[in-house]
């Protein structure tokens, strides 16, 4: 388990829209902390710090010490808005985490040994139908990733959630399916692999919204 990372802010009085623009001019980013039994309380973060912490591809699955005048604050990221056309931060809402929390959070898939792939080597290609795992686990529990080993893969081979060791404690958010993570296809089957993925991927966007009801119950707690 890596150890939360600290975040510098400050509470940020005016709300609202003005509000939010007074603080990017001040190069911040606005931000909200909510949950728990406290009040939710508006703050404002660095903007180069908040970047660099997105840009790790891990931000909302990482536990962070929020540390405001002195008093420290454990959270996990709930939400990040960017703006969309330049990419930088708008605003990041993070949920208080209480002692032996339970968090739902997305984990990110590695594969390694693609040498070692009879299917790779003969020419296939390693079809990445999940790049995340969404997993329900404990606070202090959460996966930095999975680690998939390719090694004896032919083409038509499959890797499915059943084949991914779990940590204790840590738990696929979907239990109705053995799903799909990536599969090795030959060049002339990749057309139908790609209709395949473009149903894994409306499944995905179902998951989503299960996980989305997950994470609203999350915050009425």
């Amino acid at each position: 388990m890596a150890e939360a990372i600290e975040l510098k802010a400050w509470a940020r009085g005016r709300t609202g829209t003005g509000g939010a623009r007074e603080v990017r001019r001040e190069g911040r980013v606005p931000g909200i902390i909510y949950g728990g039994k406290d009040e939710p309380q508006n703050i404002a973060l660095e903007t180069k710090e908040i970047s660099k912490q997105i840009q790790t591809g891990h931000f909302q699955s990482t536990i962070f010490m929020i540390d405001m005048d002195g008093t420290k604050i454990r959270v996990i990221p709930r939400d990040v808005q960017l703006d969309p056309v330049r990419d930088f931060p708008l605003h990041v809402d993070f949920m208080r985490l209480a002692k032996d929390a339970q968090v739902t959070v997305d984990v990110p898939v590695h594969f390694h040994n693609d040498a070692a792939s009879p299917g790779l080597k003969r020419g296939g290609v390693l079809n990445v139908v999940r790049h995340d795992i969404p997993v329900r686990c404990p606070a202090d529990s959460i996966p930095e990733s999975f680690e998939i080993d390719l090694t004896g893969l032919e083409i038509g081979d499959s890797i499915h959630i059943s084949s991914v060791k779990m940590p204790e404690g840590v738990v696929p958010t979907i239990t109705d399916r053995d799903f799909t993570i990536a599969t090795i296809v030959g060049q002339k089957a990749e057309e139908s692999e790609e209709e395949a993925e473009g149903a894994e991927t409306a499944e995905g966007a179902a998951d989503e919204d299960e996980d989305k009801e997950d994470k609203d119950e999350e915050k009425k707690e």
